[in-house]
């Protein structure tokens, strides 16, 4: 299995190095040369099986030879057994043709655990193979810094180093992070906003200095083993309400787009998906983008749903490179078209081709607030911000059943916000009640590349 960058100045490379680079050289992410594909039967196959079986299938299809299938066996199992149910992402249903996916029972308790933990492993196995080290970048617009540092900390190969934007996370988001007391971990609050944070991760990568010096690498969705890793728990919901025998649709609360394009892996392997729809708050790029054929940045918003206060998604230029028929030239200057103007067209045929799975619906503060309150009163469900934008967005689209909304986040996570919606405070499961009692230690800069970048390597270097 090769890799190839969605801009076309790099060459091809395997598995391990598009997990261990994380973003190309040329500035453009890694997606498979070819689409690995599952047919009807594997995928039926799926039904009754432990997830990590069906991890390991997946993911490991993406890996090629590069990793045995007893080695990506004992990783899946390792990284699964860290969650508290069972059935890793179950199901609960809210209606007749609704149900959510439950994607926050792992150790920082958000949907990125599902993928960083087995991050994490493969990190280990191939680093190790190589004896090799790394120091690991990442940007958070609030869980995937806590996933990742919960999944990196003490790990002998790896340095972590933790960006996420000062007053815009919850304070239990900020704390995931900040009580680790491994010394292989750093976390800094940045005063900007999360695309001030990944604009910065971005400079550094393409800092070859930077990048030789410290040997860098990115654990953030532009890390294609991110989105390989997510695109699992689309094959075991479906399956489960009756795929490949009828199609499926997803609701997926969106920011950074890496969530809903693993929803788009998942089809381009063969798995019957009917829509995939992208719930965005008030910071709606995606929406805008999806309804209107523009794609154009905004002010950030700051919202009750701050993992979603992103007005670039970093995963859009992989969906804009598949619907321009994998033109890199036309993606690269698509993309630094963007990043100088804050503005992008469309092609009217990638735009269609876009409209055949994607649909995208905004939703206001008030809604939010609304939704949670409602699904708690019908359903008995308390759910996080991020879960009742996906909830509220299938009031205003029409999407075939069975109807799957990505449950992100566990409401605790959020406490105030949802106590303010319904009444009632979520307490953090027994697991993590003692994170607000712990020592927070992280450092303060400004949203300066090269101030970061010094961060950066005089901690790698330390």
């Amino acid at each position: 299995m090769r890799y190839v960058s969605t801009r076309g100045q790099a060459p091809a490379v395997g598995f391990a190095d598009a997990v261990l680079s994380g973003l190309a050289p040329d500035g453009g992410l890694y997606v498979p040369e070819a689409w690995p594909s599952l047919t009807r039967e594997q995928i039926a196959d799926f039904a009754g099986k432990p997830y990590a079986e069906v991890a390991a299938a997946v993911i490991g299809a993406f890996a090629g030879d590069e990793i045995s299938s007893d080695d990506m066996a004992e990783m899946c199992r390792e990284a699964y057994a860290t969650f508290s149910h069972a059935a890793v992402v179950p199901l609960v249903q809210l209606g007749p043709d609704t149900h959510l996916a439950e994607l926050f029972h792992g150790p920082s308790l958000a949907f990125k655990d599902v993928a960083m933990q087995i991050l994490a492993r493969l990190y280990d196995h191939l680093l190790g193979a190589q004896n090799r080290t790394q120091t690991i970048l990442c940007a958070t617009s609030g869980d995937t810094g806590g996933a990742a540092v919960e999944a990196f900390r003490g790990r002998r190969n790896v340095k972590i180093v933790a960006l996420f934007p000062e007053g815009r996370i919850s304070e239990v988001q900020r704390r995931f992070m900040t009580t680790a007391e491994e010394d292989n971990v750093a976390c800094v609050a940045v005063s900007g906003t999360f695309d001030d944070c990944q604009a910065i991760v971005k400079q550094a990568f393409q800092d070859r200095s930077l990048r030789q010096a410290v040997d860098l690498s990115g654990v953030n969705s532009i890390n294609f083993a991110r989105i390989a890793a997510q695109a699992v728990y689309y094959f075991t919901t479906a399956v489960a309400l009756g795929a490949p025998h009828r199609p499926v649709s997803f609701c997926v609360p969106s920011g950074n787009f890496g969530d809903a394009f693993a929803g788009y892996v998942a089809l381009r392997m063969g798995l019957p998906i009917a829509r995939i729809v992208a719930a965005t708050n008030s910071n709606d790029i995606l929406a805008r983008a999806f309804e209107s054929g523009r794609y154009v940045r905004g002010a950030v918003q700051p919202t009750i749903s701050p993992a979603m206060d992103i007005q670039s998604a970093s995963n859009f230029e992989r969906l804009y490179f598949e619907t321009v028929n994998r033109e890199p030239v036309e993606t690269a200057r698509a993309f630094q078209a963007f990043a100088d103007a804050g503005a992008l067209d469309l092609p009217p045929a990638a735009h269609a081709q876009m409209r055949e799975t994607f649909r995208g619906v905004t939703i206001g503060e008030d809604e939010t607030a609304r939704t949670i309150l409602s699904t708690l009163n019908e359903t008995g469900e308390l759910i996080d911000p991020h879960t009742a934008v996906g909830v509220a967005a299938l009031r205003h689209v029409e999407v075939p059943g069975p109807i799957v909304v990505l449950s992100t986040a566990h409401a605790a996570k959020f406490p105030d916000d949802v106590a303010k919606a319904c009444g009632v405070t979520p307490a953090l499961p027994r697991g993590v009640a003692s994170l607000a009692d712990r020592r927070e230690t992280f450092d303060r800069l400004p949203a300066e590349a090269d101030t970061i970048k010094a961060y950066v390597r005089a901690f790698a270097e330390a």
